[in-house]
């Protein structure tokens, strides 16, 4: 009952039309600007929440679900009975080994410094990467005849084209095991010709620096154990709990490996991603708090417009706390209507930009030519709360205010 009395109460005071127009005038500007503040931070925080999205796909496509790697050193061992296990784990699909190593790739007048990185026919179930061929095909040969998968950046460094190219370009790698002072440099490098089979093209992170080629080729080129490699990843099944085939796979092998998920495997860019939503929602949030001074005002000018009223409450038997509550409940109406159309207007453009994709990307170059944006239910919610709060703090020292008021009788 009290409840319903003042919200009758904050909503008449809302809806009734002031005896000064610039109260009326204030009352919804400061209501818009609350509408305009919110539908503005929730429409950068899904077109935010959409570049995260597509960044992530992209480094999906690359990193595995889960990657084996040495705690110490570069390379790992692991024996046909530990990947016989790992592979029966529960929840893994796929398991691959993998070797990375930095090294030249030549052709005629054209270098350029690569990652190259060896795998095995079981690299197409752990990775996404030949989902993302442009040109050829992804075909790394094998031991005697290996072929070579180029990124897009490395290709174009070395003006070919990778699905046409009659010319076999020549590798350049460090030797495994060799002392640089007892050699010549030139004794130091392997040097092998492998012939380009296709171009992928992911994110330029990758496509500037890694080619791919056979694993068997590599350990023998670079000297390396059979079993022995840099990485091995693995492919869970879809809907496993990678977190728990984590700690089983740490469990099984010890402390000298390091089981590593796609977060732990980018740990760079996932912070970075989460501390610059936390840096635009913050700055957001400082807009609000400063659009919510002309809240301030027109509350403050409805206190005064309402002395009479006030008044008159207090002769009736109202004590402080009930006429402060009127006005919060004011201030709250005001955030509140102001929030709800934020979101809603930010919704449906949102929609618009889906589907109709208004607001294009400059440039060519990019993999999508929109802005993507994708709205999630948790942001809705945080900027909400958060407007709904900040007009409750805006309104308090106009509601204190009006419970100070003194009984005058006339």
């Amino acid at each position: 009952m009290k409840g319903s009395i003042l919200f009758k109460f904050s909503w008449r005071y809302f809806k009734a039309k002031k005896s000064t127009q610039a109260v009326n005038i204030i009352s919804w500007v400061s209501m818009f600007a609350m509408l305009i503040g919110t539908a503005s931070l929730i429409i950068i925080l899904s077109a935010f929440n959409g570049f995260e999205t597509l960044v992530k796909s992209l480094y999906a496509s690359f990193y595995p679900d889960l990657r084996i790697s040495a705690v110490s050193g570069k390379t790992i061992h692991l024996q046909p009975d530990q990947l016989s296990q790992l592979k029966n784990t529960t929840g893994v699909y796929a398991v691959s080994q993998t070797i990375e190593e930095k090294a030249v790739i030549q052709l005629d007048a054209f270098q350029q410094v690569v990652v190259i990185k060896g795998v095995d026919e079981e690299y197409v179930k752990t990775s996404g990467l030949p989902d993302k061929i442009l040109r050829g095909k992804f075909y790394v040969g094998d031991a005697e005849n290996p072929s070579l998968v180029l990124g897009i950046g490395v290709e174009q460094a070395l003006g070919i084209m990778a699905d046409r190219s009659i010319l076999p370009l020549t590798v350049y790698m460090p030797k495994k095991n060799i002392a640089p002072v007892s050699v010549q440099p030139l004794e130091a490098l392997s040097v092998s010709n492998a012939y380009p089979k296709g171009v992928f093209s992911i994110q330029s992170d990758f496509d500037n620096k890694y080619v791919f080629t056979n694993l068997s080729f590599l350990k023998t080129f670079m000297n390396f154990q059979a079993n022995e490699m840099t990485y091995l990843e693995i492919k869970m099944l879809p809907g496993a709990n990678i977190s728990s085939t984590k700690k089983e796979i740490k469990k099984m092998l010890g402390d000298a490996y390091k089981v590593e998920d796609r977060f732990e495997q980018n740990r760079t860019l996932y912070n970075t991603i989460r501390l610059e939503k936390l840096a635009i929602y913050g700055i957001f949030l400082l807009m609000l708090i400063i659009a919510a001074f002309n809240m301030v005002g027109s509350l403050s000018m409805l206190v005064l417009e309402k002395q009479r009223d006030i008044q008159i409450l207090k002769a009736m038997g109202a004590g402080n706390r009930l006429v402060q509550k009127i006005f919060l409940l004011e201030g709250m109406l005001l955030s509140t209507i102001g929030s709800v159309g934020g979101v809603l207007l930010a919704l449906f453009i949102c929609y618009l930009q889906t589907t109709f994709k208004l607001v294009p990307l400059e440039g060519a170059s990019f993999l999508i030519d929109y802005y993507p944006v994708e709205w999630r239910v948790g942001d809705l919610i945080a900027v909400a709360c958060a407007v709904i709060a900040i007009g409750v703090a805006a309104s308090w020292m106009p509601s204190r205010k009006a419970s100070l008021q003194k009984i005058i009788l006339r």
